[in-house]
């Protein structure tokens, strides 16, 4: 069976190394699996913004791309902060297979993983429309797993993935 496996979260919280992580796994096994990720998808669309309604279109157009390569019998695995709840909930119901990862490491942790220093230019000021810092994020409410990389190494949370789907 094949899914779209959407892996949200602050920035710095890990959802991209895990992602990537199952990425690799899911292609080693011969499955027929996509990967799109936040950064990489906005390096190709740069023009997307980072206010609240940008983001909101941003991520159900991202939504519609996954439901159409999971209709061609391909799982995609999304990691993106999607910080709101209305968009999540589209994919959600556009998307037949949606599985939910909430990477819930606490923003102390993510500050802390900030190698680009993103999280001291939006306390600073410099960044605007910054998730976690001066605009929010919504948690999810009901995800079908929740994993605190804070807690625990990349090869631990990627095997709770792995468990999760039974793969």
């Amino acid at each position: 069976m094949n899914y779209v496996i959407w892996f949200t979260g602050l920035s710095g919280s890990g959802k991209s190394t895990i992602a990537e992580k199952l990425y690799h796994f899911l292609k080693d096994k011969g499955e027929k699996v996509e990967y799109l990720d936040g950064d990489i998808i906005r390096d190709t669309f740069p023009k997307t913004g980072f206010d609240k309604n940008s983001r909101v279109e941003h991520i159900k157009r991202i939504g519609f791309i996954a439901s159409l390569l999971e209709k061609h019998g391909i799982t995609v695995i999304c990691s993106f902060i999607s910080p709101y709840k209305n968009s999540r909930d589209y994919v959600r119901k556009i998307c037949k297979n949606y599985k939910e990862i909430y990477i819930s490491t606490p923003i102390e942790h993510c500050e802390k993983r900030d190698i680009k220093g993103l999280y001291k230019k939006a306390r600073n000021k410099e960044i605007k429309n910054f998730t976690g810092i001066s605009d929010p994020y919504q948690k999810p409410e009901n995800p079908e797993l929740t994993i605190d990389t804070s807690k625990e190494s990349v090869e631990v949370s990627l095997g709770k993935v792995i468990k999760f789907l039974k793969l």
